[in-house]
């Protein structure tokens, strides 16, 4: 194709066990949005490290603008204008906008040059940043727009954007699509990937599906349903999630006026939280990143003590009791940070299995054993029953894509019989298939009699899978409120558009 900006053709990645892609081909052109869709564990996170330089192919080869292109290193494809902005942001909480620009830079500027180009370039865009404030006291929406300006400072002529919507309110999500519109009628090329397919139709001009590493379709995304696209993903249909709505129980998990600082420098502290929640009911809560959603899971979990007469569960005062003791009374937690929070990254399965069922699935023997075959049967059927794409057990956490990851860790959860479960962000990154499944399991545990909290950003999902509805922010808890008849937008407001969290964060 002459009219490529990138045209790759049968790129292929093997790793020991797996291959990551094969004989991978497509194209993009100047001033396209091109959508790559795919399961987890479908190639789209190697594909993009190969075009960006942080791995080398197989086989197959690339064209930029015609010529020959394999970049040794991110260094190279910066060079020849390919630019990423990554689903992890890469950014020091300590330092300022400007000086964690100038680190992501090969030859930065003066930093007082260089913030001017960050203002003039922020503002050009529709992203306002203050060159001069520290990344730590930056809401999540701002954060992004610090790694989008540096990628903006480099003109590039391709932009790669893996999940940039995944910490974004509604409102904020319209101002990063009103800027990447800009981008490409300008002529840039924009390579977007996201498992949120109504943004992909609004967005995107193409779209490439990966299925198992291989490509299985191309389409226009506008021409086809989201669960159209979903289906050609996972290559089977899809069916919503089904939900009796049971008579709730007893209260098995209240909070009274908790308020706790957090234990991070830049964090957010809970300010009079109060809230309970019922065998059966699931009570969704939605806020942007950044506004007390780690805190609330921690002081839950037990890993951030709580004052006395703060946390009961099951009508027992749990405020001033650690993790073990509280997952003894029932209560288990999956945080949003799977590897290294919620998984030990170098640990197998197995032991990951351990390190959160022991209390309630008996694995360690009254004499202070470990039952390694039982701990490894309990890994076996989490992997089994959530579908866990990985050669087995004794694979290392680190080893499994983000999706089959997030699948292991809420599946461990949800398989020690809790009579409560709370989960941050429960279907972050995960593909459409794998999110209904893992949506499904929720509503199956309360169904059960199991207390569920569910924290997300995905407003749809919240509405949903919830019963009863509250949105934090500056970690402050509006009062829980019924989900039936909510919508999306008047969620937003609640959580606070784009302006208003920037208020809140300034005034919290």
């Amino acid at each position: 194709m002459t009219d490529s900006l990138l045209q790759i053709e049968g790129l292929t990645k093997a790793y020991p066990g797996v291959v990551a892609n094969s004989d991978v081909s497509f194209a993009i052109r100047p001033g396209e949005v091109h959508a790559l869709l795919g399961e987890n564990g479908a190639g789209k996170s190697t594909l993009v490290k190969m075009i960006y330089g942080l791995v080398r192919p197989d086989a197959g080869q690339m064209r930029l603008r015609g010529a020959p292109y394999a970049p040794a290193a991110p260094g190279a494809a910066r060079a020849a204008g390919v630019a990423m902005v990554f689903q992890h942001f890469s950014l020091f909480d300590a330092l300022t906008v400007a000086e964690n620009v100038a680190l992501g830079m090969e030859n930065p500027p003066p930093l007082r040059q260089l913030a001017a180009r960050i203002r003039a370039v922020s503002v050009d865009y529709g992203l306002p940043l203050d060159p001069g404030r520290l990344v730590g006291d930056l809401s999540a929406g701002e954060r992004q727009r610090v790694e989008i300006v540096r990628c903006l400072l480099q003109d590039p002529k391709l932009l790669i954007m893996d999940e940039p919507t995944s910490v974004l309110t509604p409102q904020e999500v319209e101002i990063l699509f009103q800027t990447l519109r800009k981008l490409a009628a300008e002529g840039t090329a924009i390579l977007y990937i996201s498992h949120k397919l109504e943004e992909i139709r609004s967005l995107c001009d193409a779209a490439t599906i990966l299925r198992r590493g291989k490509v299985v379709a191309s389409c226009i995304p506008r021409e086809r349903t989201a669960r159209e696209l979903a289906e050609l993903m996972v290559g089977t249909l899809l069916t919503p999630p089904a939900r009796a709505r049971p008579a709730f129980g007893p209260v098995a998990l209240e909070v009274r006026g908790l308020s706790v600082a957090s234990p991070h420098a830049f964090g957010t502290a809970l300010h009079e939280v109060n809230l309970s929640v019922r065998r059966g009911e699931i009570l969704g809560i939605a806020g942007v990143a950044g506004n007390g959603q780690d805190e609330l899971l921690a002081a839950l979990s037990g890993e951030l003590r709580a004052p006395p007469g703060t946390v009961w569960i099951g009508g027992v005062d749990m405020g001033p009791e650690g993790p073990q003791a509280r997952r003894r009374a029932g209560l288990v937690a999956a945080p949003e940070e799977r590897l290294g929070h919620a998984a030990a990254p170098d640990m197998t399965l197995t032991e990951n299995a351990l390190l959160s069922g022991a209390a309630r699935k008996g694995l360690v023997t009254g004499a202070g054993f470990i039952d390694w075959g039982r701990t490894r049967g309990f890994c076996e059927q989490v992997i089994r029953d959530y579908d866990v794409r990985t050669p087995g057990p004794g694979v290392p956490a680190r080893a499994l894509s983000g999706g089959n990851l997030q699948k292991f860790v809420i599946g461990r959860e949800l398989s020690q019989d809790p009579a409560v479960i709370v989960v941050n962000q429960p279907t972050w990154g995960v593909d459409a298939a794998a999110a209904a499944a893992i949506r499904q399991a929720l509503i199956d545990r309360a169904a059960a009699g199991a207390a569920v909290i569910a924290i997300s950003q995905d407003l749809d999902e919240l509405l949903e899978i919830a019963d009863t509805f509250a949105a934090l922010n500056a970690g402050r808890l509006t009062p829980p409120r019924p989900a039936e008849g909510l919508t999306v937008d008047g969620i937003g407001m609640m959580m606070g558009g784009a302006h208003g969290m920037e208020v809140a964060h300034h005034v919290g």
